[in-house]
């Protein structure tokens, strides 16, 4: 029965569209998001998709509920008892049950945020690498990159990405065992472990037993702050060596990629640079952008373009940052009982956004600037591209960042898509050279985008 019914569906709505006069703004707008949801004898459950139209389910069973069920019975010759259900609510309903679920499992600081998923992630050319490979290690787990390690500066979206791991992994196998932890708490067990081995091999038994044997999946969070001691290094070696080698899934998060761990023996460097590592930069403008739209389609609030553009615009390093500007703009105007305007949101963010404050200039803002001023993305500039204008806006790119910065060449080379010293200093006397030598196009090029970037 519930097979003839799926199958006959589109029928019996067009049915419905045609034989009780339902308008074709009304068929399109409400009948043709109704699927079916459950059959239990006659009882049948329809789920409306709600995610455009919002909550329109009394609405629907008032006006449509005796058509759809007349058209059924007209159709497969089955009289059904029919309720409703909205897709918000079944993925409430979803959501609750899976925490349920995941809380009898065997998982161990598994404080995982529900919010955090890959649908939640905002993909931009700055994280692109990270997400396609946390959506690979979360589909096969310790099968292709392991272990797998993003790094990169605070409120970027290393820990969102690291939780939509484990919840994707949890959400298609609630039996697997995952740890996510950060390295402060991981270190300190380590150390009780080691000292208390002193007396007795229990602490330590217990120790590995809960890392290496009761895990599938193991995350650590911010790993650049774990303690330089010999003793405490070596038993996180043999814990990692021993997950990966056993193909259970590691994944690590840093601020900085494994060789700029000054902290961290040679070997561990090493092991964690035989996975892939993934970094994830400051936001560009379209990321940032998507970011806001995507935070006031949720909460259903209309705010002009140029208001976003004004944000966007003036926090630029830290998604966090970004997310609390418009949480503080949307939460302003409720308070003030007043719609979203430029006044209203340059009034909320006065003591983020202050006009006469001089924008901090780092090379990621050097990247997005240059980008922009020669109409290619900050990708194109990190890339291993070779065009004549790609290569020449890299190479004023990193002239400008030996001028306008502190940073050492390394880390302009590191940030300009991982290029070495010597590489950096050759495309700096390019650039110096063609202004040695008058070259106007450059010299305008430069003197353009000192002023874009530094305007006071």
């Amino acid at each position: 029965m519930e097979d003839n019914l799926r199958s006959n569906w589109e029928k019996i709505l067009e049915y419905m569209h045609t034989n009780f006069a339902i308008t074709d703004v009304s068929y399109r707008t409400f009948i043709q998001r109704l699927n079916v949801h459950t059959v239990e004898d006659n009882k049948l459950t329809v789920l409306i998709d709600d995610s455009k139209i919002g909550d329109s389910k009394d609405f629907i069973e008032k006006k449509y509920k005796t058509f759809l069920e007349v058209s059924i019975e007209e159709i497969i010759g089955i009289h059904y008892s029919i309720s409703f259900i909205n897709k918000t609510e079944l993925q409430k309903i979803d959501h609750n049950n899976r925490k349920e679920q995941h809380s009898s499992n065997q998982r161990l600081y598994s404080s995982f945020n529900p919010d955090y998923t890959f649908e939640t992630f905002i993909v931009g050319d700055n994280n692109s690498l990270a997400h396609a490979a946390s959506v690979r290690v979360a589909e096969e787990p310790g099968e292709i990159y392991n272990p797998l390690y993003i790094y990169g500066g605070a409120g970027l979206g290393k820990t969102h990405l690291m939780h939509a791991i484990a919840n994707y992994i949890l959400d298609h196998d609630p039996t697997k065992r995952v740890i996510y932890v950060t390295s402060e708490t991981f270190t300190n067990e380590i150390v009780e472990a080691v000292r208390g081995s002193k007396s007795s091999q229990q602490p330590l038994k217990d120790f590995r037993k809960k890392y290496r044997e009761n895990v599938d999946v193991l995350l650590i969070d911010d790993i650049q702050f774990i303690i330089g001691k010999e003793s405490t290094q070596q038993e996180f070696f043999f814990t990692f060596q021993d997950l990966t080698e056993n193909k259970k899934q590691v994944i690590i998060s840093s601020d900085k990629k494994p060789s700029m761990l000054t902290t961290l023996d040679d070997r561990l460097k090493s092991r964690f640079e035989m996975g892939i590592t993934a970094d994830i930069k400051p936001p560009t403008y379209e990321t940032r952008m998507a970011i806001l739209r995507s935070k006031i389609n949720h909460e259903h609030i209309p705010v002009d373009d140029s208001i976003l553009d004004y944000i966007a615009d003036n926090i630029v390093s830290n998604i966090r940052e970004l997310q609390g500007a418009i949480n503080k703009v949307i939460s302003y105007s409720k308070l003030c009982g007043e719609e979203v305007t430029m006044d209203l949101a340059k009034e909320a963010l006065a003591d983020k956004i202050n006009p006469n404050v001089k924008h901090q200039i780092t090379i990621d803002y050097i990247l997005e600037m240059t980008a922009e001023h020669f109409h290619i993305t900050t990708g194109d500039l990190i890339s291993d591209k070779r065009p004549k204008h790609i290569a020449y806006a890299r190479q004023i790119c990193m002239y400008l960042c030996r001028e306008l910065t502190q940073e050492p060449l390394a880390e302009i080379g590191d940030k300009i898509g991982g290029r070495d010293h010597s590489t950096v200093i050759h495309n700096i006397d390019r650039i110096s050279t063609k202004i040695n030598e008058n070259d106007t196009d450059t010299i305008k090029h430069i003197d353009v985008l000192k002023k874009k970037i530094d305007p006071n």
